[in-house]
């Protein structure tokens, strides 16, 4: 039988969206049960620059908000820096990254966003990093993630009926999710370092 801390090994740093923050994104994933976020190690990080607008989070959580660049949500640049370390222009110092996991993602040069100059080759040929996608229903950015996942290696999938949120886990998500989670601590404890977005 595996320790508890031999489970518990997977670091993901955790972007938030939109005019969030940390401690909204943290509220947020922390309502997932304790057996997926029991086996995980959180890392909640605020974007650099103050929100220049209103959050649609307002009136829901208090601020402050906060922005990456360019009005880009945390899913956006998640899904683009393993092809930027690939290609050899983000996190050039850092271990690769070993797998995403992405809320409501979208594609840089897909039908809504566009293309920063960093991110120019980042979708250049497949990921080949595993990815987990949340896809809702009725998310007004659900094409663009659904054109996202082309641009990964075999991605896995979370339907849910929600919109642009961050879901509760039923039981057909839950059994996806610990399965991905399993997955990638059974690659981490053979060995392979693991640091993730």
């Amino acid at each position: 039988m595996e320790k508890e801390s031999e489970i518990k090994t997977l670091r993901i740093l955790c972007l938030h969206g939109f005019r969030g923050s940390a401690e909204i994104f943290k509220k947020l994933v922390l309502r997932w049960p304790e057996s997926v976020t029991g086996k995980l190690d959180l890392v909640f990080l605020d974007a650099p620059f103050p929100a220049q607008g209103k959050s649609p989070l307002e009136g829901f959580f208090d601020p402050p908000y906060f922005e990456w660049f360019q009005s880009n949500k945390g899913a956006v640049l998640g899904a683009a820096i393993p092809g930027m370390q690939r290609e050899g222009v983000a996190l050039t110092k850092v271990p690769k990254i070993k797998f995403v996991i992405l809320i409501s993602g979208a594609k840089f040069g897909g039908p809504t966003y566009g293309i920063p100059k960093l991110a120019a080759n980042a979708f250049s040929s497949p990921i080949n990093c595993p990815s987990l996608h949340f896809l809702g229903e009725a998310d007004f950015q659900r094409k663009d993630g659904e054109v996202l996942l082309e641009c990964f290696v075999d991605p896995q999938v979370i339907h849910h009926s929600k919109g642009h949120t961050i879901p509760k886990l039923d039981d057909s998500s839950l059994e996806i999710m610990l399965g991905f989670i399993e997955k990638n601590s059974t690659t981490l404890r053979q060995g392979t370092s693991l640091s993730t977005v």
